[in-house]
């Protein structure tokens, strides 16, 4: 592991010059970048990064701090200044999203509404109004980009914004990420850095981020540094309802199909299942199809709860996830939804369900490994 780039990263987050949080936002969403694509490796030339996954996820970090009431500010007073110039935007798109049937007051609703625009599940209006957040975001993005470091040139740390189709082919592209898109470059040497120090990266930056707005709240929002560790670290609780997913496994088993519990491979009967969550909301939120599988009622809500599989599981996933994912892919409406979620995580070619087992695996393994979550074996 590479200690020239941890010691980048802690200079960047504790000494660099900062009139707002952007530094912060940028480190802590590449930090959690390199969690949720934990299976992409460098070849040498870097990883590009696109400042459109960046910006997604600088949507769910500044949520919390958007009141029309009593805007909590992330530097000075003025949006366009020192503040986010993204606040009118980003508040109106929260009030939307209030009003609509999955909205509520939790600080994590804007990783909620993140998913649900990934997975094409918006309004018109709102899938209108988070287009202009993000794109106003990818432009506030590149100025921590730029100054990062304080260094003597611009761009120390992280490269120059630049199409992907600028790039040599040599760079390893993340998922979802068109030619057109603005990246920066990742080296080999940090990425592996943020994925292999991922817990203390986050801790240094939510510790950095909440001592930040505590020391320029000066308007009376009342937020001190603990109340912003606390928005800041709310995790959504799969509020996005699984009844679609549901009816679907209820379909399955009516056509005959022979779905089990994935964990204990007890026969499940209408009314007697969760769709549990592999790698659970509490160490990640990720909602995608991939990582959801049928499971015994009472095994999942007292037994495994929100704990990982251990390394004892691998031989056992290899050989049942490849048959979960058949059955998702033999149904058209759990294909689509299946793809979907496969395309905007992995970036290889899967073309088998034994193909998509191998990476889903590796990343809910190496997830296991930067967070350190709880975890169960198959002696349970």
């Amino acid at each position: 592991m590479d200690g020239a780039a941890v010691k980048v990263i802690q200079r960047v987050l504790k000494h660099d010059r900062k009139t707002n949080n952007y530094k912060i936002a940028l480190v802590r969403a590449l930090n959690d970048l390199a969690l949720n694509y934990a299976g992409v490796r460098g070849q040498g030339a870097g990883i590009a990064v696109s400042l459109k996954l960046i910006a997604e996820l600088w949507i769910g970090y500044y949520w919390p701090f958007m009141n029309q009431e009593i805007p909590v500010y992330q530097g000075g007073f003025r949006e366009g200044t020192a503040d986010v110039v993204f606040r009118r935007e980003l508040t109106q798109l929260k009030a939307l999203w209030q009003a609509s049937d999955l909205g509520s007051a939790r600080p994590s609703d804007g990783i909620v509404l993140v998913s649900e625009a990934v997975n094409g599940q918006l309004s018109p209006e709102l899938q209108a109004s988070y287009a202009r957040c993000v794109k106003l975001m990818i432009k506030a993005i590149q100025q921590p980009i730029r100054y990062a470091g304080d260094g003597p040139s611009n761009h120390g740390v992280f490269s120059k914004p630049r199409k992907l189709a600028e790039l040599p082919p040599t760079v390893v592209t993340l998922p979802q990420t068109d030619l057109s898109d603005l990246v920066t470059v990742i080296s080999d040497e940090m990425w592996e850095s943020f994925k292999f120090y991922s817990l203390y990266v986050e801790a240094l930056c939510l510790h950095e981020w909440a001592m930040f707005v505590e020391a320029n709240d000066r308007t009376g929002s009342g937020m001190d540094r603990g109340q912003v560790y606390l928005a800041l670290t709310d995790r959504p609780d799969s509020r996005r309802p699984l009844n679609w997913e549901r009816n679907q496994f209820e379909l399955m088993m009516m056509e005959g199909k022979d779905l089990r519990c994935f964990w204990t491979e007890v026969p499940l009967n209408p009314g007697n299942y969760d769709v549990d969550h592999i790698v659970p909301i509490t160490t990640y939120p990720i909602n995608e199809l991939w990582n959801l599988v049928p499971s015994e009622s009472e095994f999942n809500r007292h037994l495994k709860r929100d704990r990982m599989p251990d390394l004892s599981w691998q031989p056992v996933m290899r050989q049942r996830l490849p048959y979960i994912y058949e059955l998702y892919s033999a149904n058209p409406h759990l294909h689509q939804t299946l793809i979907r979620g496969v395309r905007h995580r992995f970036p290889q070619a899967i073309e088998s369900a034994q193909d998509l087992s191998e990476v889903a695996i590796e990343l809910i393994f190496a997830v296991a490994e930067s967070r350190n979550p709880p975890t169960f074996s198959t002696t349970l």
